[in-house]
């Protein structure tokens, strides 16, 4: 070890690669330079190094999120760890694990006029789980103080992964020489004699974490409201657990008899269990649970697993229930109701809760059931999916693109979709299916800034092919995100979906105002992306129609090149279809029970 930055660096980034730490981002910096080249000589870590921080952070977000496992973020002193600020509070409220290490100006310059200093002091506010100001390094420091280096990077990856995991952050002071040269005085002699680590590559402590088990009191009173209710639905939002969650939840439902209602992003919507659910899996509520088109009596009880549904139609459900149960259950003790309507919260693994109370009712009498309210919702289930199928052979329309991807996507894809419009058409228009499909998008914070990073942060983990869905818009904002697909040496299918502006807003009250519609809130921009795609490398085509769609996504998901696939759409056009396809199965006899009215 040459100096003491050299020191400080390299010990705390050989002890998180000891606990566990497999991924570093790092955007190019002089104040970084100790870190960076710590994680660059370390032969178990991966590097990726991106030129700009926004895009680094996002792409860092995307990695953490579909490897589930903490990636540490490096970037220089000043603006530099602004820029991280966007990817920070999406991965606060998506519960994603980073490990935010900015760099600093030693104290002396701060607060003095010095050139590109910052106060950096908890410049992330709540936004993330943990703060540290690192000690700055010292000549020749006791054994005690590189103990204490090393514990801290453990302690920083326990909490990134804590109770809810999210992003820590940890800024290191550098004094000059920044660079590995040579001071006489500043490390230890016999350096490896030193009692401030573990032999054989053992990490400092050692980090465990345990599952958060119902009780019998919980699982039996849970049991006992199910057998009592035989209305009830079971509802899977955005971000349920991964693992054994969904075949648990599944196996509930059969035991209870309940439908699930599976957000596109809950991983319940997509997967080998859906096979085995016995018509239990719906995804077709957005357009059929509306007042006046589906004709049932409203749910005795509801069990509600993960965040709050993407779904219009069901968010205002629930914020109208008033004689209905809901029973939210969460592993990480974080409240999901913004409407107010739970009336009861279980803190405690929900693939545990699922699988103890199906054993119960599968050892208990069996109680009431309510067959015919069933049937009714997935009568209208199927007469959704069978309106759609007849409307997208009438039209090529925003909602027929994401369920054309859906159904097209290899085995074990990644699908990433930007928010706004391309998230709401995956949750309204893709239905349940078998493929092995792991479905992302940015909806901790719903910014569509940084969707292009986070997607090729999510292929560089996983290595598996990556489709991503996305609206002019969002493509606009995080343009120069798309070098990472060279410099990483990635592959991804790029799903421009262009409809001049944000077409979102089509679907509020303000499209009724124009001026100032259009000019400022649809904003459109007339860009020619094509001259976009050839300059960072991917190959271009344009689809304006659903068989040459098809046709080239299939080619180009096969191809060893990354690819857009430019889609023209016209807003106007395809929210006239989505309200059609409301508004056709609305008037279908067939769902039309007679048992009541589903109350709003």
């Amino acid at each position: 070890m040459p100096n003491r930055n050299t020191l400080w660096a390299g010990i705390f980034v050989d002890e998180l690669s000891r606990a566990g730490l497999r991924a570093v981002c790092i955007a190019p910096g002089s104040r970084s330079t100790p870190l960076t080249l710590a994680f660059a000589e370390h032969p178990n870590i991966t590097v990726y190094s991106l030129l700009d921080e926004r895009g680094a952070a996002f792409f860092a977000l995307g990695l953490a999120l579909a490897s589930e496992s903490p990636v540490a973020l490096v970037c220089t002193s000043g603006t530099a760890a602004a820029n991280f600020y966007p990817a920070i509070v999406e991965a606060n409220y998506a519960q994603v694990p980073l490990l935010v290490l900015t760099t600093d100006r030693p104290h002396e310059l701060r607060h003095s006029g010095a050139n590109q200093t910052i106060d950096q002091v908890k410049m992330f506010g709540d936004h993330v789980r943990w703060f540290v100001e690192v000690a700055p390094p010292e000549a020749n420091p006791p054994a005690t103080t590189l103990r204490s280096l090393r514990s801290l990077a453990c302690r920083t990856l326990a909490a990134a992964q804590g109770f809810p995991p999210g992003p820590v952050h940890l800024n290191f002071p550098f004094r000059k020489p920044l660079e590995p040269t040579p001071v006489p005085g500043d490390v230890p002699e016999r350096l490896a004699d030193a009692p401030w680590q573990r032999p054989a590559g053992q990490p400092f402590t050692q980090l465990s974490r345990g599952q958060l088990l119902p009780s019998s009191q919980q699982t039996r009173a849970l049991a006992e409201a199910i057998q009592n209710a035989p209305r009830g639905l079971i509802l899977c939002g955005p971000r349920c657990p991964g693992g054994d969650f969904p075949q648990a939840v599944t196996q509930l439902a059969q035991a209870a008899g309940y439908p699930i209602l599976a957000d596109a992003l809950s991983g319940v919507r997509f997967g080998r269990h859906t096979v085995e659910a016995d018509g239990l899996i719906f995804g077709g509520y957005e357009t059929f649970w509306r007042p006046g088109t589906l004709n049932v009596e409203p749910p005795e009880l509801m069990l509600r697993f993960g965040a709050m549904p993407i779904s219009a139609a069901l968010n205002d459900y629930l914020a109208s229930v008033t004689d209905c149960r809901i029973v939210q259950i969460s592993g990480d003790g974080l409240w999901q109701d913004d409407v107010q309507t739970t009336t009861d919260f279980i803190w405690a693994d929900p693939a545990a809760v699922c699988s103890a109370v199906t054993e119960q009712l599968q050892q208990a009498t069996p109680g009431p059931t309510s067959t015919g309210w069933l049937a009714a919702l997935q009568q209208a289930e199927r007469q959704t999916w069978q309106t759609f199928t007849d409307l997208r052979s009438e039209s090529f329309f925003e909602g027929a693109i994401l369920a054309d991807v859906v159904e097209l996507l290899p085995e074990a894809a990644l699908l990433y979709v930007a928010s706004s419009l391309p998230v709401r058409h995956l949750d309204q228009f893709a239905r349940p299916n078998a493929a092995n499909l792991r479905v992302f998008a940015n909806r901790g914070a719903s910014g569509i800034d940084g969707t292009i990073a986070s997607a090729l942060g999510a292929a560089a983990a996983t290595g598996q092919p990556l489709a991503l869905v996305i609206g002019d818009l969002a493509f606009y904002h995080d343009l120069n995100s798309l070098l990472a697909l060279r410099r990483c040496g990635l592959k991804a299918t790029i799903v421009l979906i262009n409809n001049n502006g944000g077409g979102i807003f089509h679907r509020l009250p303000i499209a009724k105002f124009d001026p100032p519609f259009t000019e400022l809130f649809v904003t459109p921009h007339g860009l020619d992306f094509a001259p976009a795609a050839h300059m960072f490398g991917l190959e271009y085509n344009r689809a304006a129609d659903r068989d040459t769609f098809r046709r080239i996504f299939t080619e180009v998901m096969d191809a060893a090149t990354p690819h857009l696939i430019e889609v023209p759409s016209d807003a106007v056009l395809h929210e006239q279809m989505r309200r059609e396809m409301i508004r056709r199965v609305a008037k279908t006899e067939e769902i039309k029970g007679t048992q009541g009215n589903l109350r709003f």
